[in-house]
Parts: C-alpha cells; structure tokens; sequence
C-alpha cells in the first residue's frame, strides 16, 4: 500500500485539480475534519489516516487587496495555521510540502535562485514568507516557491510590464509529484515571460496593463525565477 499523503485547501484552485490529476493515495479533509486554526484536529487526522506527508495549499491568497486590508485573516491563516501544522508535524515525524509563492522574492532583477536574499513586496508575500521561516525550522520539509494559476487564464488584462513563471496548476501535478520525496527550498514554475505574453497565448481577447496603474498593493515588476535547480531534480529518478 502506497503511503497515505495529506492536502490541505482541497476546495482551492490548485487544490480542485490535485484531486482529478493527483495519484489515488492523496486525502483531501474537509475543513471540518483537518481545521489548520484547531490543532487538535490536526493531530487526530493525521493520526488516524497514518500520513506520512501532508502537502500543505490551505491558506488565504487572492484578492492581494485582501491582505492589505485584514491582516489579522492573512496572519491567521497563513502564517499561523502554517505554524500549527509544523508543530504537529515535528511531534508526529511528518514530512511537511510547504506552497509559498514567487512574489516572495524582491521582483527587482528576475531570475532568483533559491538561495537569494528574499523581501517580500505586498503583505500576501509576507504572510507567505511567515509560514516560510516556521516550515524552514523543519527539517523534514521541501518549500516549493510557485508561481501557478488557473486554465484557463480567467482574467480580462494582464501586465505587460510584469514578468513571472507562469505555469498552470494541471501542469504542476506531474512535478510535485516527482518531488515528494526532496527536502529544502525549490522553484517551480514556467518559462519567464511578461503575464501579458502568458495570457494571449491561452486568451486571444486578453487586454494590456501596466503595473503603473495598480494604486491600490505594491507587486514585483520581476519575480522571475531562476529553474535550473527544478529541472534538475525532476530529472533524477525517484
């Protein structure tokens, strides 16, 4: 019997794909079941299920604005819910896969490697890079910075002064699953290219917009990333 793996956010986007794309030994609990808030229903799930990985989605995330404006949800949810599951990890020797994202990054010169100096430019990326520093405590854990979204590409513009990695949440599978069994910090997205550039691609009515006329939240012009260690290790056999 394969060992049983643990996704929280199974109701997300990325999380609504895992269960169609994903092998039949991943679980997805209802938040009634696995509440990242209540520890003690942390402990009792992954207890009674046998995990021995938990692949952590759950959080808050889009819209940006969101963070900026109740920050006392963004802390909750991403940083100590994050914290939570570490805790009950270390206590139950779990590996922990640990989501956090691209913008993490200072999104001034592109091309980030894992080990670059992070700093963050929206309160979303800093309350990523919060549950970063718990599961970086962990040694038991594999951080994968992503920069990922839905199929198809849902919204109406998309920057064209911005560039990011890109890659769709079907396309994530495949690799998260070669990486179930790494440790440390990796990057996990697609070939760098402006939103605009992604979206047209996918969405021939899409608009242009530059970064420029976003007033509202601060957001990396370049959070590009660098991929070579990715390819690298979802090149070795598992």
């Amino acid at each position: 019997m394969k060992n049983k793996i643990v996704v929280t956010g199974g109701t997300g986007r990325f999380g609504e794909v895992l269960k169609k794309k994903g092998p039949k030994n991943f679980l997805f609990p209802s938040k009634n079941k696995l509440n990242i808030l209540k520890p003690n229903t942390i402990e009792k799930y992954l207890k009674q299920k046998k995990a021995k990985i938990i692949i952590h989605l759950a959080g808050l995330s889009r819209p940006l604005q969101k963070h900026e404006e109740n920050i006392s949800e963004s802390i909750n949810l991403n940083i100590i819910g994050t914290c939570n599951l570490v805790k009950i990890c270390e206590k139950l020797n779990i590996k922990l896969i640990y989501f956090s994202t691209s913008y993490v990054y200072p999104g001034l010169k592109g091309n980030y490697k894992e080990t670059d100096p992070l700093l963050p430019s929206n309160n979303y990326a800093w309350s990523k890079l919060g549950g970063e520093a718990a599961v970086q405590m962990y040694k038991n854990s594999l951080i994968i910075r992503a920069c990922m979204t839905e199929k198809p590409f849902i919204h109406k513009k998309a920057f064209s002064d911005v560039k990011l990695n890109f890659i769709f949440h079907e396309n994530v599978v495949p690799a998260l699953i070669k990486l179930l069994n790494k440790k440390g910090i990796v990057n996990l997205g697609g070939p760098t290219q402006t939103v605009y550039n992604f979206a047209k691609k996918y969405n021939k009515f899409v608009k242009k917009i530059s970064l420029k006329k976003l007033k509202k939240i601060n957001f990396p012009k370049n959070a590009s990333m660098n991929l070579n260690k990715l390819h690298r290790l979802i090149k070795k056999k598992t």
